[in-house]
């Protein structure tokens, strides 16, 4: 099963609505995809993203490094493969680019190992069970108005989903607290909310927004603080009742081993694209695990339902939807739960027309 072919191609697609928190917003999402070809007839298509920048990086990355290294090797050998590019690349590791043009060629690795397995994903990476609860974050972004707020959570709720994400960072405490105040209030204590700085805070500030958003009785407040800010999640995880959720913006294992020993982490959010791919996606998951913390990965549903249906400590997929352009399906959706796919793969039904239609490199 020799690699005989991997090539690389970039892919942009358009934001499906206007996305707006309190430090930026989604430009639109740069898909960078790599796929691979074997001896013995196998393919896999993988994938990774950025949200609007270093898209171009990524894809040289993968063409000057890491691509070239890939052609001959075996391709069921994933764990050598990921540790080989892993470690040709010393010089940036750990990064953003480099993860993220791991992840491409780990995906695309798994694709090719469920394909000739002729599983899913879900149950080769562990199979705990399909269905898995969905929350909503389209209805929670930054720029939307108090009752625009009101109205997607009822929504959500209605449509039998047991959460929704807002965004919070406003400039005054009491603008953050009267919109959570008047969702909590239209939605009753039954569905779970959740809130999102984007790491727009200093500690300080975090530890008094926490204490405001106490009585609101709120899942988790994600992303208080930057990520490379340990201490400062350490303290508030400490100040406060409410579990404090990170990892979208972490790059490797030992970053989320350090914030889960330290107590700074309550809900552990590792985003495959950002994390360099499945294979240490599943690492950082176990590590969880051990410590009885619960996996809410950030965005990439499509991918996410499968890797969080895989595990026990699976909670949460978070609802965005973005491939829906280059997609012929959608993620299937039952009773307030996102469904992993059963087909072998990845799962994700590609439009390969749509995809070349955008191809921009």
């Amino acid at each position: 099963m020799t690699i005989t072919r991997a090539e690389a191609f970039l892919v942009d697609l358009e934001v499906e609505t206007v996305r707006t928190d309190a430090v930026q917003s989604f430009l639109k999402q740069e898909t960078i995809f790599v796929e691979l070809e074997t001896s013995d007839g196998g393919a896999g298509l993988g994938y990774s993203y950025t949200i609007g920048t270093g898209g171009t990086a990524v894809l040289a990355m993968l063409r000057d490094h890491l691509l070239p290294r890939l052609v001959g090797a075996d391709a069921r050998n994933v764990e050598g493969l990921w540790y080989d590019l892993f470690a040709s690349t010393r010089a940036t590791t750990v990064g953003a680019i480099t993860s993220l043009a791991l992840a491409a060629v780990d995906t695309a690795l798994w694709d090719l190992r469920c394909r000739r397995a002729g599983e899913p994903l879900w149950r080769l990476a562990g199979g705990f069970r399909r269905n898995v609860p969905l929350y909503d974050t389209e209805g929670g972004w930054l720029h939307l108005s108090t009752d625009e707020l009101v109205a997607g959570a009822l929504a959500s709720q209605k449509a039998g989903w047991p959460g929704v994400k807002l965004k919070v960072g406003k400039p005054r405490v009491h603008e953050d607290v009267e919109r959570l105040h008047a969702v909590r209030d239209a939605v009753g204590p039954a569905l779970d909310i959740m809130v999102d700085a984007n790491q727009s805070m200093t500690y300080p500030e975090a530890k008094r927004r926490a204490a405001a958003f106490e009585p609101l009785d709120l899942s988790w407040f994600e992303e208080p603080l930057p990520a490379d800010d340990l201490t400062g999640h350490v303290r508030l995880a400490a100040s406060t009742s409410i579990p404090v959720a990170v990892g979208e913006s972490m790059y490797s294992v030992s970053q989320f081993r350090e914030y889960v020993a330290a107590g700074a982490a309550g809900i552990v959010q590792v985003d495959v694209a950002r994390i360099g791919g499945i294979t240490p996606w599943l690492k950082v998951a176990h590590l969880a695990e051990t410590f009885n913390l619960e996996v809410c990965p950030h965005f990439l549903m499509e991918l996410h339902v499968s890797l969080t249906a895989a595990v026990p400590n699976g909670r949460y997929v978070e609802h965005i939807p973005q491939l829906r352009a280059i997609t012929r399906s959608e993620m299937e959706i039952s009773d307030g739960h996102a469904v992993a796919p059963d087909a072998p793969g990845l799962g994700i039904d590609w439009d390969r027309d749509a995809i070349d239609d955008r191809r921009v490199s």
